[in-house]
């Protein structure tokens, strides 16, 4: 049984591999920022991640992979942060990602990910559901600007939701994970397993990488 992820995310391709499971990636190409001003009235922080999560699974959906239409299940996912009530994507530009770390160190956020799992076995949509995995993110206090200034300029805070990652660089500025810690890289696994069994279907069935003990 196939996994395909309708993700670029090397943090989502790399909690799978880790978890067992090698997906196979496409890429959704969805314009996230229309999709979101096209949504009937504002959306709070899970509404918001589920319906891009959505947009972007279904996005795929007649994808073709050697001329064959996909046949197992697709997942999409989205992430933002949300702090003082205001949602945060990615920066994308190091000012804001600057700017953001300088609001947020010594505080703490809520990481929102949005997953969406559409049941296409047999080649054709069969189903689909969705659920959102939060946790809240506690940043050190003593943050110097000129770590901020170091590690904005690697680059990493740029692509990520919340200009911060827990996998990676930015691991060392915070301080504490209450809740599922999968969600701040923005793939709960253990989520997914649970909305794997909606359809009747096994999270062991994904596993398709050699790991000592398998």
């Amino acid at each position: 049984m196939r996994l395909y992820l309708a993700s670029t995310s090397p943090a989502r391709l790399a909690t799978l591999r880790a978890a067992g499971v090698e997906p196979i990636l496409l890429v959704s190409g969805v314009d996230e920022e229309a999709v979101a001003a096209a949504a009937p009235g504002p959306l709070n922080g899970p509404a918001l991640v589920e319906l891009l999560a959505r947009a972007k699974a279904e996005a795929v959906t007649d994808s073709r992979i050697n001329g064959h239409p996909i046949d197992g299940f697709i997942l999409g996912g989205d992430s933002a942060f949300e702090l003082d009530g205001q949602l945060f994507g990615k920066p994308h530009e190091p000012e804001i990602a600057t700017q953001r770390w300088a609001a947020q160190r010594g505080r703490t956020g809520v990481l929102h990910s949005g997953h969406w799992l559409i049941d296409h076995r047999g080649g054709e949509v069969r189903g689909a559901t969705g659920a959102v995995s939060s946790a809240s993110v506690t940043f050190a206090s003593n943050i110097s600007d000129a770590e901020i200034d170091a590690y904005v300029a690697t680059g990493e805070p740029l692509k990520v939701a919340g200009a911060f990652t827990i996998d990676s660089l930015g691991a060392a500025f915070i301080t504490r994970i209450e809740g599922d810690p999968h969600a701040v890289v923005g793939l709960s696994v253990s989520l997914l397993r649970q909305l794997l069994r909606e359809f009747d279907a096994e999270w062991t069935d994904l596993w398709n990488i050699e790991h000592p003990g398998l």
